[in-house]
């Protein structure tokens, strides 16, 4: 009878170390240094396989436990990363940001002081020869909460001759049975400190505000119309103030589905708009600002229908539709349903895509977007003219290659201290661009990203780097955009944050209240507007601080945010 044989076990360390020792300098031989390349790289790519293999195995194992009736593995938090290790970090922080002087502003120049008092010293404790020498300031914070609950006496009168009745009506901000303070709180508790609604009728109650979970959620859940046309013209404001913007998306759930949250922004706004999908006519409704759909069948359309691989015969017929002309959906449709009753799905997409795409770029009297600055995701692509990538986005591509092999990790790092001198080459170009320093920058990219290393992981994220030069390298012609897409991921956050603790609206009008009140938050913080003074005075009716589109559009005549595009 055959016994198993014992495998040995594997001695990984003795392995690693024997790999740490490895100098393939010294290997002169070029058929057997290619050899052990080879094997390096067989081992990167078995490693790799096997951790699929493993993920794909216990996501199995957990589907044929649910299905027997069990629960499962129980989510677990990753475990902690050993100190000064980076294995399972994609963050490029500490390699791409220059350290600077740190200069720690003053808190008196920021505060507002609400009253003075004068304190004075006991004339009993001061000795006959006290001079008077002035005062020592000291300025202390504080806040007063008080609850101010008003009977309103309203005046009535009665005419027998007209039988009508006149009463004398309440103050502005006062409608229904709370005052613009509460509802003021109430709005800056929930959008922008991210409370629960339950913690903030908890607060109201400790203070003697005696406040219904249902009144609440009508005030949080549905964005009043001067706050929804307020928004509207931020974002309008916001698009003519720059020809390029920023986009990024985080996910949304509206009444247990899952939706996209698109962030729209540049240094003095930021716009929030919710939609059911995500892709391309998405983000060409959202740059649009949610209006009606429309549709244009020019050469550009026809161009992009090309590109997507629609047959000659289709474009023909297309070509039948007026070029110049604007179509309603409704009306895409049903030429479609007379003159393509069996077109498939696919391409009926991809004409709407096209059409809407076409039609956006032609549009006049709304803003268009010139340059669109994301990451690499396909629903971006080909909605502007141009578009620009961040530099931070892919190089978390390289950070998540996680080689073994010390001879991989080595060239992996010794390549990211290249990407990273080029970054910051970038950004001193930004300060001082110069036409002769960008074709030097342009050279040095086509170098660096040529490069050959013999792993072919790394070499081949290089490659597909370099495909992407001409969006990695906008900022050689327009310098006023940034090299990363930092503001709108940061955006992004406001709305995770929020679903983390009010997990996500649970109508329409939920929804449009989240998105409304998010650009609001965040486009007075930009633009330096206590948001709490902000929403008390539209409450109040007393609207003594300033349209925060004509803001937008004062500071974009200071900042020039499209300078080249102007020069150009």
């Amino acid at each position: 009878m055959l016994k198993r044989m014992k495998t040995p076990e594997t001695n990984w360390e003795e392995y690693r170390r024997r790999l740490e020792e490895l100098d393939l300098k010294a290997v002169t031989d070029e058929g057997s240094r290619r050899a052990i390349l080879l094997v390096l790289n067989l081992v990167e790519e078995l490693k790799l396989e096997n951790r699929h293999l493993r993920e794909e195995n216990q996501g199995l194992r957990e589907e044929i436990e649910r299905l027997k009736g069990g629960r499962g593995q129980p989510p677990l938090p990753p475990n902690p990363l050993p100190s000064g290790s980076t294995t399972a970090s994609h963050s490029s922080e500490k390699e791409r940001r220059q350290p600077k002087p740190r200069h720690k502003r003053s808190k008196l120049e920021q505060i507002e002081v609400s009253r003075e008092e004068v304190l004075r010293v006991d004339p009993a404790q001061l000795p006959p020869d006290a001079e008077f020498k002035g005062y020592e300031t000291t300025v202390v914070q504080d806040v007063k909460i008080e609850i101010d609950n008003v009977r309103f006496l309203k005046e009535k009168y009665y005419s027998r001759a007209e039988g009508k009745t006149y009463l004398a009506p309440l103050p502005a901000g006062y409608q229904g049975t709370y005052g613009p303070g509460v509802k003021a709180l109430a709005l800056v508790f929930y959008y922008a400190s991210n409370m629960s609604q339950p913690k903030i009728v908890d607060w109201f109650a400790h203070i003697g505000i005696q406040l219904s979970a249902g009144e609440l959620s009508q005030w949080l859940s549905r964005a009043s119309e001067p706050f929804q046309r307020e928004k509207a013209a931020v974002y309008e404001a916001g698009l003519r103030s720059s020809p390029w913007q920023h986009l990024d998306e985080t996910g949304t759930r509206v009444n247990g589905q899952n939706q996209q949250c698109h962030i729209v922004c540049n240094p003095l706004y930021t716009a929030y708009f919710t939609t059911e999908k995500k892709e391309r006519l998405s983000i060409v409704d959202v740059l649009r600002g949610l209006r009606p759909r429309t549709f244009r069948f020019n050469e550009q359309a026809d161009e992009w229908l090309q590109q997507a691989g629609l047959s000659p015969a289709l474009r023909g017929c297309l070509r039948s539709l007026p070029p110049d002309q604007d179509l309603s959906e409704a009306e895409v449709s049903g030429w479609l349903e007379q003159y393509r009753p069996a077109l498939g799905q696919p391409q009926r997409h991809q004409i709407l895509q096209a059409g809407a795409i076409a039609a956006y770029q032609a549009e006049v009297g709304f803003p268009v977007v010139r340059l669109l600055l994301c990451d690499d995701a396909s629903q971006f692509k080909g909605v502007t003219e141009q578009r620009a990538l961040c530099w931070i986005h892919e190089g978390r591509h390289y950070k998540q290659l996680e080689p073994l092999l010390p001879y991989h990790q080595e060239l992996l790092d010794g390549f990211l201290q290249r990407y990273w001198g080029l970054y910051g080459k970038l950004l001193h170009y930004r300060s001082q661009p110069i036409a002769v320093e960008a074709g030097r920058l342009a050279e040095q990219f086509d170098e660096l990203f040529s490069t050959v290393t013999g792993y072919q992981a790394l070499d081949h994220r290089i490659a597909l780097t370099q495909a992407k030069k001409e969006a990695l390298l906008q900022v050689l012609t327009h310098p006023e955009i940034p090299l990363h897409n930092n503001p709108a991921e940061l955006g992004a956050r406001l709305r995770v944050r929020k679903r983390d603790v009010s997990f996500g609206p649970r109508t329409p009008a939920g929804k449009q209240a989240w998105d409304t009140f998010h650009t609001l938050v965040s486009t007075t913080k930009k633009l330096g507007v206590s948001f709490y003074q902000y929403v008390q005075d539209r409450v109040t009716g007393a609207n003594r601080v300033p349209s925060l589109a004509e803001l937008i559009k004062e500071k974009a005549q200071a900042l020039n945010l499209g300078a080249s595009w102007d020069s150009s």
